[in-house]
């Protein structure tokens, strides 16, 4: 029986793309999470939601080229360059987490599908792609990994 445990979590249903970017850092996924969102927050991007218990991350809608957060899709002026990360830290070996963070963006809006039906993985030359790798690279150099 394990009492502490709950069916409920903050994570989406729904898996990671599976181009999203995966990294093995040395320290937990609580500690992960927390510097993932100081980071992702100190380069001006939004965090919609955020659960160090569940080691989730997920920002709002980001247009990378005007550098401006949107709360929703329907006032995003361009698509192509509006990006949104998610981040899941999962546990590892004791002590290590693996970071997976997808960036996705819409190629359309359409009202009337949710909003995963549409999101697609970033092509790599993006400025997502890019947001997220740089995330990888500033959290490689401060916990190290394998």
């Amino acid at each position: 029986m394990c009492a502490a445990c709950s069916p409920v979590t903050t994570r989406p249903a729904f898996q990671p793309l599976p181009e999203a970017l995966v990294l093995t850092l040395e320290a937990p996924p609580p500690r992960i999470t927390a510097a993932a969102v100081e980071w992702l927050t100190g380069e001006g991007l939004r965090v919609a939601r955020s659960n160090t218990i569940d080691g989730y991350v997920e920002t709002d809608w980001y247009d990378t080229r005007a550098k401006r957060t949107h709360g929703g899709m329907g006032d995003v002026p361009d698509l192509a360059v509006t990006v949104k990360l998610r981040c899941w830290a999962d546990p590892d070996v004791p002590g290590r987490t693996r970071l997976t963070v997808e960036p996705v963006y819409r190629p359309r809006y359409d009202p009337s599908r949710t909003e995963r039906d549409l999101e697609v993985a970033v092509p790599d030359s993006s400025g997502g792609h890019r947001i997220a790798q740089r995330l990888l690279d500033a959290l490689k150099q401060k916990y190290g990994g394998p």
